[in-house]
C-alpha cells in the first residue's frame, strides 16, 4: 500500500467530483440479516454473539499460519483520533467534498475493512475506559469526561494493556490520555509499560490562556496565577512502568499546536525501536486533535482547502497515521501489525466552526446516532482481504476481545465482571467475514437509553437536541428525554432518526423486549458501579 501526504495529493483531490464515490467504489461490502439469527453465550459473564464456526475456523487457521510463519503473535497499533466526525474521512464521503482530503485513512480504508456501523460511548472518557475494559460505562464507572483534576476509575479495572503485557507485549501509550489524573488511573500503573502524553483534555491546558475565550482570565495576571496555582496537570508528562508522572513540558497554546508532532515522533521512535524485538508491541497512539481548540503549528495553518482550523487539524492527523504506516512499512514491521483507525465520540457540535461533520441525528453527548456512530478502518497487510466495507456491527468494546484473542490470551479474560466485548477475530480474518454482534446498546450516562438490532434502533431515552439553552444540536447543554412510548427508527430509511415509525411496527417490540431483558438481566448476576435507570 502506498502511503502519502495529503498536501502531495491535494492538487489531484481538490475539484475532482464524485471524490467520494470514486474512494468507496473499490469496496466490497457484504451483509447478512442478523435479525433472525440466534445468538449463543460464549460464558456467563460474556456478551452474546452470533456464531459463525466456518468463518471461525478459517480465522483462527490464518492465524496460526501467520504466528508459525513469523515466530511470534501480532503487533496491534491502535490509532484513536478525538472528536473526528463519521463524515469527516473521504470514504464516508467527506474529505475533499468537506474541505479537508484524508488520502491515507481512505487508501487504508480500500486496503483493508471499512466499518459504517461502528459504535463509541457519547463522549471521551467512557469511550477510552471501554476500549481498554472490554465493559460498557456503567461497568466500568466512567460515565463522562473526566475534567480539572478529577479521580478517574480505572483503579480497580482490568484493562486490555494489563493482559497483553501479561502475554508478552511490550505496551506503550501515547498522547491524550482522559481517564483521570489520580495515580491509580494513570497508564502506568494500568499496564503500560510507558507513557508519554498528557492526563487530561486539549481545551483544559489552552483555553483559560486564550484571550478569545476567557480575557477575563488572559488578561489578568492576578486570575492567571489563581489558575496556575491550581492541583490540575498543566504538563506534558512522562511515566514507565510502576513509577511516577515526570513533567516534560508545559502545555500553553505554543506546545498545544506540536504536541501531535511530538507524539507522532515518540510513536516512531517506539516503532523502530521494537523492529528487533522478539517480543510483539500494543501501540495505543491517541492524538490531540481534532478536539477544539484547534491551533494549527505553522506548517499546517492553512494546509486544507478549507482554511479553517478544524480542517487543518484533520489533514495533519492523515499525515501522521501515513507516516506511522510508513515506519512500520520502513522497518518490515507493516505485515505484522494489525491497524485499527477510529474516533473516540461523534462530532463535538457546540464549538462550531471547529467541529466535525456528520450526517446523523446529534453529536457528541448523545445516543443519537451523531453522538455515538464513528469512523473504523482495520488494516493488516496480508491478513485483512483488501477491499471490504460491511455494516456489519461493531462496539469499540469489541476490541478488547478481539485483540486478547490475537494475542493468544482469551484465557486471561477476568470471570469476576461482565465484559461486553465480542470477539470479533472472524469478522476481521475470514474472507467474507461478518460481524459476531446482534446487539449494539446505547447508554446515556447511567440510563439505559436505546438497543439497536439490524436495522432498527428502539429508544426510550434520549438527549433533547432543540429547544431552550440547546447550543448546536447535540453536545452537553440537552435534557434528557424520557418517551412515554417507546420510539423506534430505521436506520437504513432514516438516518437522521427523525421518523418515529413504532405505531407502524409493533411486531418488532416483543423482539427488543427480548434483547433489553437480557442485558438487564446481566446486571442482576453482575451488579453496576453505579446505580442504573433502565426504563421500560
Amino acid at each position: 500500500m502506498e502511503i502519502q501526504s495529503s498536501r502531495l495529493l491535494r492538487k489531484v483531490l481538490i475539484g475532482a467530483t464524485g471524490s467520494a464515490l470514486a474512494l468507496t467504489s473499490a469496496l466490497a461490502a457484504n451483509y447478512e440479516d442478523t435479525m433472525p439469527l440466534e445468538t449463543v453465550k460464549p460464558a456467563p459473564n460474556l456478551e452474546e454473539v452470533l456464531p459463525h464456526p466456518e468463518q471461525r475456523e478459517e480465522a483462527m487457521a490464518k492465524l496460526a499460519e501467520f504466528e508459525s510463519r513469523t515466530g511470534k503473535r501480532p503487533n496491534i497499533l491502535v490509532y484513536l483520533m478525538d472528536d473526528v466526525g463519521w463524515g469527516d474521512l473521504g470514504v464516508y464521503g467527506g474529505g475533499v467534498a468537506v474541505g479537508a482530503p484524508t488520502p491515507n485513512m481512505d487508501a487504508l480504508a480500500r486496503d483493508g475493512l471499512m466499518l459504517t456501523s461502528a459504535y463509541s460511548q457519547p463522549s471521551s472518557s467512557p469511550t477510552r475506559a471501554t476500549l481498554l475494559t472490554g465493559q460498557l460505562p456503567v461497568r466500568h464507572g466512567i460515565l463522562r469526561p473526566t475534567l480539572y483534576n478529577e479521580p478517574g476509575g480505572l483503579t480497580n479495572a482490568v484493562t486490555l494493556a494489563q493482559l497483553l503485557s501479561d502475554a508478552g507485549y511490550v505496551t506503550q501509550a501515547v498522547g491524550k490520555w482522559h481517564m483521570g489524573e489520580n495515580p491509580g488511573s494513570q497508564p502506568q500503573n494500568v499496564g503500560f509499560d510507558d507513557f508519554s502524553g498528557f492526563l487530561s483534555v486539549s481545551d483544559l491546558y489552552t483555553e483559560w490562556r486564550d484571550p478569545y475565550f476567557y480575557p477575563e482570565i488572559a488578561t489578568s495576571e492576578e486570575r492567571t496565577e489563581m489558575i496556575r496555582e491550581w492541583a490540575f496537570e498543566k504538563y506534558w508528562v512522562h511515566a514507565e512502568k510502576g513509577g511516577t508522572i515526570e513533567q516534560v513540558k508545559e502545555i500553553d497554546i505554543e506546545v498545544s499546536s506540536h504536541l501531535d508532532e511530538y507524539w507522532k515522533d515518540y510513536s516512531i521512535e517506539f516503532i523502530e525501536k521494537m523492529a528487533d524485538s522478539d517480543q510483539p508491541f500494543f501501540l495505543y497512539h491517541c492524538t490531540r486533535g481534532a478536539h477544539f481548540d484547534n491551533y494549527p503549528r505553522d506548517e499546517y495553518e492553512g494546509s486544507s482547502p478549507a482554511k479553517q482550523v478544524y480542517k487543518d487539524t484533520i489533514v495533519e492527523l492523515d499525515d501522521i497515521l501515513g507516516e506511522l504506516v510508513a515506519a512500520l512499512e520502513r522497518t518490515g514491521q507493516l505485515e505484522n501489525t494489525l491497524i485499527f483507525i477510529a474516533s473516540d465520540n461523534g462530532p463535538e457540535m457546540e464549538s462550531w466552526p471547529d467541529s466535525a461533520y456528520s450526517p446523523f441525528r446529534g453529536a457528541k453527548g448523545s445516543t443519537w446516532e451523531g453522538g455515538v456512530r464513528v469512523p473504523a478502518i482495520f488494516y493488516w497487510k496480508g491478513m485483512i482481504e483488501p477491499g471490504r466495507a460491511s455494516d456489519g456491527l461493531f462496539d469499540i468494546a469489541d476490541i478488547f476481545n478481539t485483540c486478547l484473542t490475537l494475542a493468544g490470551a482469551t484465557d486471561s479474560i477476568p470471570t469476576d465482571r461482565f465484559i461486553d466485548g465480542v470477539d470479533q477475530t472472524s469478522f476481521l480474518l475470514a474472507e467474507e467475514g461478518l460481524s459476531n454482534r446482534k446487539y449494539i446498546y446505547y447508554w446515556l450516562m447511567s440510563y439505559f437509553s436505546a438497543v439497536r438490532v439490524a436495522e432498527y434502533k428502539y429508544v426510550q431515552f434520549a438527549e433533547s437536541d432543540s429547544g431552550e439553552g440547546i447550543v448546536n444540536p447535540g453536545g452537553f447543554t440537552g435534557y434528557i428525554m424520557a418517551f412515554p412510548y417507546y420510539h423506534l427508527y430505521n436506520l437504513y430509511l432514516d438516518p437522521k432518526e427523525e421518523h418515529n415509525v413504532s405505531i407502524r411496527k409493533l411486531v418488532f417490540t416483543d423482539l427488543f423486549l427480548e434483547a433489553m431483558k437480557k442485558h438487564i438481566d446481566t446486571f442482576l448476576e453482575y451488579p453496576p458501579v453505579v446505580e442504573i435507570i433502565t426504563g421500560h
